[in-house]
């Protein structure tokens, strides 16, 4: 038995409640990890509050972010001991997830948690982090190059794009940072922000084209942000997009990218080759600044998750969200 959220399902009642959990039969997976961290994620929020079917069976653990110690393995790559760090694959979603004090997993599912990153540090990170890593990694794989203008970071206060922010600032992009929070502008100058866009310029309806504006961009919104984020691109820029917060529609044209040559770069973390995961994790433990990455944290113990989790449904979060689960294991 041990601590965890759990989700509970039947045809009359659906319960979320910390407590006292027994591990159902984990024929499918092959390392049991002690975990030291997690985090609350946008989709964690939404499992927990049940405000989109996330969940695709129960009972469930959620939490699709975890960094622990393997305490025991049948996976050749890992032993007891070993520090590791797991990111999507549908845990949290269809296997439980991080927001327990164990997990047992595939080992294909982990990542060797790199030197000079502690498993707080990794859970600041998060998926977010690593979407946003993957993102600046799309843009540079493009071509995109700092000279060749500003790129735009739309949700710029929310996880990925301060991650985000922080990481292309790092590499000399200047940064155009969206927000529907104007009182965050101290905030994303503090991570490297040159400028700021207030979102409402970005959520009326979508020309087919308007005035050239940015070489790149990084969206986690979707919808008609995305759609005037296009449209404002110069010619042959490019758009990395990982997300859905506005919408999952696409209102716009062909006009983008037939007329200025403009790339859309979709960018999924969930199931991303585990290659690309290292190549991305051992980007973030170089390039990014860990005393920025503080600055975008907040702690919240096992006891408050549940209430925690409809403020991320009202963008009343700013930054990431990290939750102790064992934390004197690192």
């Amino acid at each position: 038995m041990f601590d965890a959220i759990l989700i509970e399902k039947d045809e009359d009642e659906r319960r979320v409640a910390l407590g006292q959990v027994e591990f159902p039969a984990l024929e499918d997976g092959d390392v049991a990890v002690d975990v030291a961290w997690s985090t609350l994620n946008y989709k964690d929020a939404l499992a927990i509050t049940g405000s989109s079917p996330v969940v695709r069976s129960f009972p469930m653990v959620p939490g699709i972010d975890f960094a622990g110690i393997v305490k025991e393995s049948r996976h050749a790559d890992y032993k007891a001991g070993d520090r590791v760090v797991l990111n999507g694959w549908g845990v949290g979603e269809k296997h439980w997830g991080g927001l327990a004090k164990r997990a047992q997993v595939k080992g294909d599912w982990l990542v060797p948690l790199p030197d000079g990153i502690s498993m707080r540090q990794a859970m600041a990170i998060g998926t977010a982090g690593y979407t946003a890593m993957l993102c600046v990694i799309a843009l540079e794989e493009a071509g995109l190059m700092p000279d060749m203008g500003e790129v735009v970071v739309t949700g710029a206060s929310g996880g990925v794009g301060s991650v985000a922010t922080t990481l292309l600032a790092a590499k000399g992009y200047r940064v155009a940072a969206v927000t529907g929070s104007l009182n965050e502008a101290g905030y994303l100058k503090d991570l490297g922000a040159a400028s700021i866009v207030n979102r409402a310029e970005l959520s009326e309806t979508a020309r087919p084209l308007n005035k050239e504006r940015w070489a790149g961009a990084v969206d986690v919104a979707g919808g008609m942000v995305l759609a005037n984020v296009l449209s404002m691109m110069k010619y042959r820029g490019v758009v990395a997009a990982c997300g859905l917060a506005a919408s999952m529609d696409l209102p716009t044209s062909v006009a983008p990218f037939i007329l200025r040559g403009v790339t859309l770069r979709g960018v999924d973390s969930v199931m991303c080759p585990k290659p690309e995961r290292v190549a991305a994790w051992d980007r973030l433990a170089t390039d990014l600044d860990m005393r920025k990455l503080e600055s975008m944290v907040a702690e919240v113990p096992m006891d408050d998750v549940i209430e925690t989790a409809p403020r991320f449904l009202k963008g009343d979060v700013r930054g990431r969200v990290i939750v102790p689960i064992s934390p004197d294991l690192g």
